[in-house]
């Protein structure tokens, strides 16, 4: 997969979660892909940014979702 089609996986994957995080009223944005398309950046925005089960949002949500639609990621990191 080239990085344009990873880059497009991963919105894809954010496509899927984003009407959860919105529903709770936050929100999330890919930041970048880095580490040999391996570690996805991304900013949690909105309610999510002060919810105390964001770290567990942020793996058991978003990373499990990025990770189905591209396995090769490591891991997903929050930098807010």
């Amino acid at each position: 997969m080239t990085s344009e089609e990873i880059k497009s996986k991963v919105e894809e994957a954010l496509q899927e979660i984003r009407p959860f995080l919105q529903s709770d009223g936050g929100d999330i944005a890919l930041l970048s892909i880095e580490e040999n398309d391996t570690i996805v950046k991304v900013q949690l925005q909105g309610a999510c940014v002060d919810c105390t089960v964001n770290q567990m949002t942020l793996k058991s949500g978003v990373e499990m979702t990025i990770k189905k639609y591209v396995p090769q990621i490591v891991t997903v990191i929050n930098v807010g």
